[in-house]
Order: C-alpha cells, then sequence, then structure tokens
C-alpha cells in the first residue's frame, strides 16, 4: 500500500514539473511579430478634380408654335426624328386664308382700276388748264371757267393720291394674306431633333400653342453647379480679366461620365457662368458644350461632370488602404494627398493597418502592389 501511495506521489510530481516546465519555456518565448506590408510616400505635382452632376440640354431648343389659328390638318415629320431648318413640320387648313387672300387681290385689283380712273379725270384736266388759260387772258372765256378747271385737276390730282394710296393699301393686305396662308405650313426653326407632338390632328390651334419643340443637340449643352470657392479658384487659374472666361479657349478640358458609368468618349469645354451666386446653396452655374456626333446625348439626361481645379504643388501621397482616418486631403486616383506629418521616402503600411499598435512589433515586407501613379 505505502508502494503504491509513494508511485502515485512520484507521479504526481513528475506532471507537476513537466507543466511547470511547459509554462516557463511560454513565458520565455516572445511572440512572433506581425508581418505587413509597407510601401513609401512619393511626392510629385498632381492635379485636383471636381466632379459635379449634370444636367444636359439642348444648345437652342425652339418651341414650334403656329403664327396663325386654325385646324390642324397634318402633321409631316417623325416624332424624335432629325428635321432641317424650314422643313414643314405640321400644316393648318389653308382654306380661309385662301379666301383672304383672294379677297385682298380683288380689292388690289379695284383699287387700281380706280386709280386708272383717277389718273385719266386728272388728265383731261390739265388739258382743259392749259387750253383756257390763253383764252382767259385773251378775254375769250370767262375767267370764272378758268377757275373751275383748276379747281377740278386740283381735285383730280387729290383723287389720284387717295387711289395711289388704296393701292399701297391693299397691297399690303395682300402680303399679309400671303404670309398668313404661307404661315399654315408650321416650319422647324432649326436644325435638330423633333420631340413629340403635343396635339393631335384635327384640334383647333392658335399662336400660343406649342405643337412640338426641337433642340439642337450637336454641341449639347450641361449644365452642373460648382462651389463659389472652386469657380474663384478657376477663375484666378484661367487669369479672368472679363465676363468671358469661361469660353471655349478656357484650356479646361471637361469629361462627362453618363448613368451607365461610361464615360462620353468626347471632350467637352466651359462656355459661361451664370451672371450671380446662388445665396442659398453658395453655387454658381456653370454651362458646358460636348461634340454629339449621332446625337446619342439627348435633353434630360443626367451624368457627372469632371475637370481639373487646381493643380498641388509637391503632393505626398499614400494609398487609399494606407488610410485609417480621414485625416488627409484630396483623392487623386487609388492615393490620398497626405497634408502633413510625412515626408518623402517615409514607408507606411499599407496592408495589415490592423495589427498595428503603438509599441508592438512588426516585419515590414514592400508592397508588391500598384504603385501610387496607377
Amino acid at each position: 500500500m505505502k508502494r503504491a501511495l509513494l508511485c502515485a506521489a512520484a507521479a504526481a510530481s513528475a506532471m507537476l514539473l513537466a507543466s511547470c516546465a511547459v509554462e516557463s519555456a511560454n513565458v520565455s518565448r516572445p511572440p512572433q511579430p506581425s508581418v505587413v506590408l509597407v510601401t513609401p510616400v512619393i511626392q510629385q505635382n498632381v492635379p485636383i478634380y471636381g466632379d459635379w452632376v449634370a444636367t444636359l440640354d439642348g444648345y437652342v431648343n425652339a418651341n414650334i408654335q403656329p403664327q396663325v389659328s386654325g385646324y390642324l390638318v397634318q402633321q409631316n415629320y417623325r416624332e424624335g426624328s432629325f428635321v432641317h431648318k424650314g422643313d414643314v413640320l405640321f400644316e393648318i387648313d389653308p382654306r380661309p386664308f385662301q379666301a383672304v387672300l383672294d379677297q385682298a387681290r380683288g380689292q388690289l385689283a379695284q383699287a387700281r382700276a380706280q386709280l386708272a380712273q383717277a389718273e385719266a379725270q386728272l388728265g383731261l384736266a390739265i388739258i382743259n388748264v392749259k387750253r383756257d388759260t390763253p383764252l382767259a387772258s385773251a378775254r375769250a372765256i370767262a375767267q370764272s371757267q378758268l377757275d373751275n378747271d383748276v379747281q377740278t385737276q386740283k381735285q383730280n390730282e387729290a383723287q389720284v393720291k387717295s387711289a395711289q394710296a388704296g393701292i399701297q393699301t391693299n397691297e399690303a393686305a395682300v402680303e399679309q394674306a400671303e404670309l398668313n396662308l404661307g404661315f399654315t405650313h408650321v416650319r422647324s426653326l432649326i436644325d435638330g431633333i423633333a420631340g413629340l407632338a403635343t396635339t393631335q390632328i384635327g384640334n383647333l390651334v392658335s399662336q400660343s400653342t406649342v405643337l412640338t419643340t426641337v433642340s439642337q443637340v450637336d454641341p449639347i449643352k450641361a449644365y452642373f453647379a460648382i462651389s463659389e470657392q472652386e469657380y474663384l479658384t478657376l477663375a484666378g487659374r484661367l487669369g479672368a480679366g472679363g465676363p468671358d472666361f469661361l469660353r471655349a479657349n478656357s484650356g479646361v478640358p471637361l469629361h462627362l461620365a453618363l448613368a451607365n458609368d461610361t464615360v462620353f468618349p468626347h471632350e467637352g469645354h466651359m462656355v459661361f457662368a451664370d451672371r450671380q451666386v446662388n445665396s442659398q446653396t453658395g453655387t454658381i452655374r456653370i454651362a458646358g458644350a460636348f461634340p454629339n456626333p449621332g446625337n446619342i446625348l439627348r435633353p434630360g439626361q443626367f451624368g457627372r461632370i469632371r475637370a481639373i481645379t487646381s493643380m498641388k504643388e509637391g503632393a505626398l501621397l499614400v494609398p487609399q488602404r494606407a488610410v485609417t482616418e480621414m485625416q488627409v486631403g484630396d483623392r487623386v486616383g487609388g492615393n490620398w494627398i497626405v497634408n502633413g506629418g510625412l515626408q518623402a521616402g517615409d514607408r507606411v503600411v499599407s496592408e495589415g493597418t490592423s495589427k498595428v499598435r503603438d509599441g508592438t512589433a512588426v516585419t515590414p515586407k514592400p508592397d508588391p502592389g500598384p504603385q501610387h501613379g496607377a
């Protein structure tokens, strides 16, 4: 029995010693440093871009309205198609206007006949005066007869002038009637895309009726609002000396990202800035223009305008994945501009930042990922 207890005690002592040895080994062995990827801070001149929501609109939008009232009898264009300036888009019933024109032409013919008659009477009166003037001087006829001849001549001259004025009035009436008849053909005012018709055949239309709208879309305008600070930066950068500093020669190309996340292949340019800053939003409206071959872009579309607003000289860049707090400047591609606290050549942790604590030992390895300029 005693022997068995001694064996058990010896075994327990052996196990205790073994446990202590393991614990001693664990305490004496330091933890392995975490492996992190590092990348150097680089310094270079980088452009700073601005991004703004844009709304597209026609470069010129022309409301097509009739210039006379009447019943619409025909539509001559296909909605959404390209039309040329002068194309007949709609026709108004011409019969009432043709009747007015015929009446005006008849009245003009009567006025011309009246002028011919007045001129004939005037000619006769002139002959009578020439004939009776020497006779009255010779006392061959009474002076009163010559006076009557002179008065008749003056009356006929007045009738001729009245007939001439009547002709001018009737000629103007004929011209107006011809214009009104021509206005029954409602034409496009510009080259562009014609929109939906807003009225149907058989409807009574007037000068206030908008039949459709034609928009010039090549080039097409893009309206977007920038902050007052961005506006002043652009104005200073472009050397604004007057209200036209945002003309086509401004040298600031615009890029347009569309709703399907594609970038429109043609660069645009700034056209003009609005006359005032919106006091409620602190922004000013800018108009840009983009070439639009094929009329792909249409008024009412939304997109995002991207343009260089300034140039950052000697900027310090770190990868975006190396930033854990937003204590940085503008974003440039996949990098962030660091405003202070680093120098070119310093190394920052680009992967494994969650493993890093103050005083923690790490094993740095170069980051094989994309370089800063990528």
